[in-house]
């Protein structure tokens, strides 16, 4: 069996695995080899992004039936976002079976948000080849699906803490880059988030964007805490 760990952590056995190996086939290893476009992950992804779009609207669909069409739209673009699709790679330890280029392989590629997140589309993708979108649709719902709500809360942290702080005071929210450590393809932020002058949160994040969103969800968490 190809990467059996795997099979195991996703609970799915290829019958094909020649789809699972191409699925975890990134292009930079295929140019370093001379192979052509067609055994590299980009077509195999394009086919999933649009396997998860259509498994991720169909779940909220029929199991989120309080949402409007906008609700919908904005929650999905949440949870399939690039760092949303990362952070599901990272949970079944995906990147440790991408083959990737030596120099990419050296520059952190394993770590990186984007071909995370394009393995991930491309193991939705080769799911469906293999057995068809029932099958996709299930892999969709365990591992995309889950913890709704906290994911969004985080990803849309920026928005919702806005919301609650035009609701309640006209205090002016700001950002604040407290630090940028690393090599440029490794690089960590840290950001603080200040609300009327007061540090409400610190978060940490591979981006700037990132490490805001995580300090905007401290925050959160400690406007929550102080209401209760």
């Amino acid at each position: 069996m190809l990467y059996p760990e795997l099979q195991k952590n996703i609970g799915y056995n290829f019958k094909n695995e020649k789809l699972l190996e191409l699925a975890l086939t990134h292009s930079s290893y295929t140019n370093e080899h001379g192979l052509g476009h067609a055994q590299c992950n980009e077509r195999i992804e394009f086919l999933g992004d649009a396997v998860l779009e259509l498994a991720s609207s169909d779940y909220l669909f029929r199991e989120r039936e309080e949402l409007t069409e906008g609700h919908m739209t904005r929650l999905r673009a949440s949870l399939v976002c690039e760092t949303s699709l990362a952070q599901v790679a990272r949970e079944i330890e995906l990147g440790k079976y991408i083959k990737l280029g030596k120099g990419e392989d050296l520059g952190g590629g394993r770590k990186r948000d984007s071909i995370l997140s394009d393995a991930l589309e491309s193991l939705i993708g080769a799911i469906y080849l293999d057995s068809g979108f029932t099958s996709a649709k299930e892999f969709v719902y365990r591992f995309i699906m889950q913890d709704i709500e906290n994911r969004h809360l985080f990803f849309d942290s920026k928005t919702i803490l806005q919301e609650m702080v035009q609701g309640g005071t006209n205090d002016e929210i700001r950002y604040e880059l407290v630090s940028s450590q690393g090599p440029d393809h490794d690089r960590t932020f840290v950001s603080s988030v200040f609300i009327g002058g007061k540090k409400y949160g610190t978060g940490a994040g591979r981006s700037k964007k990132l490490s805001e969103q995580q300090a905007a969800y401290e925050a959160i968490k400690e406007i929550k805490k102080s209401e209760k």
